[in-house]
């Protein structure tokens, strides 16, 4: 993944009334830590960093007052209304460290039909190169038959990438699909449900206006 360079402000003032400000200015608030270095507290620019977390794995070249320093976002926090980001946690790394990360999978491939592919991991665990870290995995579901499945251990990771978890763990699972009569005979099921719960809400009502 490319390094995305962002400029970045020592800040001085903390605070929600400094932090509205900043935010008025379209400036987010952010912190800088790692590698029992103290926490460095600094400003960057809001269009800029939205559009450097689009991918949740972004490596960052912080640039401020002449240093450089790479950083992967560890909590980025948003606006629920505007999506704005309003706080970011920044985690240090280093060149040629290893980082564990979560990535998220893609599904590649058709598998054979009148079948359903049950997906069990949307991100994966990784063990990656802090500089080499993939945007997504993929797993392909390629003629799969149903009852076929596919092992966490089984996953092709891109080279250098590690996984982070049981490999006998399930990753992936194919499963018939249900025939029209099944659906059908599940649609009669759930409206036989709702008739027979009204029939018992019905009862209440007419046991509570009795008393």
């Amino acid at each position: 993944m490319a390094e995305i360079t962002l400029a970045a402000e020592t800040r001085t003032e903390f605070g929600k009334g400094a932090a509205r400000r900043l935010r008025r200015a379209q400036m987010v608030p952010a912190v800088l830590y790692g590698h029992g270095a103290p926490p460095a507290h600094i400003t960057l620019k809001g269009h800029d960093t939205m559009l450097a977390l689009r991918n949740s794995n972004a490596l960052l070249d912080i640039q401020v007052e002449g240093n450089s320093q790479l950083a992967l976002p560890k909590q980025v926090q948003r606006n629920v209304i505007t999506g704005f980001i309003e706080h970011v946690d920044l985690v240090m790394v280093r060149r040629g460290e290893k980082v564990t990360v979560d990535v998220p999978v893609t599904l590649t491939g058709e598998a054979a039909p009148e079948t359903i592919i049950n997906l069990e991991y949307q991100v994966l665990t990784v063990l990656a190169l802090a500089t080499n870290i993939p945007e997504q995995i993929e797993i392909s579901v390629e003629g799969l038959q149903v009852g076929d499945h596919i092992l966490l251990g089984a996953v092709e990771l891109p080279e250098g990438v590690e996984l982070d978890g049981n490999p006998e763990a399930l990753a992936v699972g194919v499963s018939a699909a249900p025939t029209q009569d099944e659906m059908d005979a599940d649609l009669t099921r759930e409206e036989e449900g709702d008739e027979f719960g009204a029939d018992e809400d019905d009862e209440g009502d007419s046991e509570s206006d009795d008393e």
